[in-house]
């Protein structure tokens, strides 16, 4: 029988699946990716973690949620935001990937819709994966840009 998890809302080390190798094809629904990433709610911060085990930063936890659903992305927000199709903020939909210049000019911190104003993320150290609201003047004035991954 599996020990007690290290916090809140983690997934048994079972229930986790290895990152993919490749894009799938056939590519998660949205509301699926959505529930897995606020299923890690609660998980702390921590700087280049990419496992809800010992925590995560903004992009790994993108990177995680993306592989459970055999879904490779890059590693680091700037390079994410390479990726997909460019979203105007007045069309951010559940599922695309929103932008922040927090820490260093462009895209360095990364989050994930869950409409069109609101969005889950694991935020700076200190803090834990939780949902913000896009509208709060911290993140409208560092907003960079939102990227689509897929369409449903």
């Amino acid at each position: 029988m599996p020990g007690p998890l290290p916090f809140p809302m983690a997934l048994s080390p079972a229930s986790l699946r290895p990152p993919a190798a490749v894009v799938s094809t056939v590519a998660a629904s949205s509301a699926e990716i959505l529930q897995t990433a606020l299923g890690f709610r609660g998980v702390p911060y921590r700087y280049g973690g990419e496992d809800p085990r010992t925590g995560f930063d903004c992009s790994g936890f993108i990177r995680f949620v993306m592989a459970q659903h055999q879904l490779t992305v890059p590693r680091t927000a700037a390079e994410q935001f390479r990726i997909g199709r460019r979203v105007a903020a007045k069309d951010i939909q559940a599922g695309d990937l929103v932008f922040f210049s927090t820490v260093a000019p462009g895209a360095s911190h990364v989050g994930l819709a869950i409409g069109p104003d609101e969005f889950v993320h694991a935020p700076a150290t200190s803090g834990v994966v939780r949902v913000e609201r896009l509208e709060w003047s911290y993140w409208q004035s560092r907003f960079v840009g939102a990227r689509r991954l897929f369409s449903e």
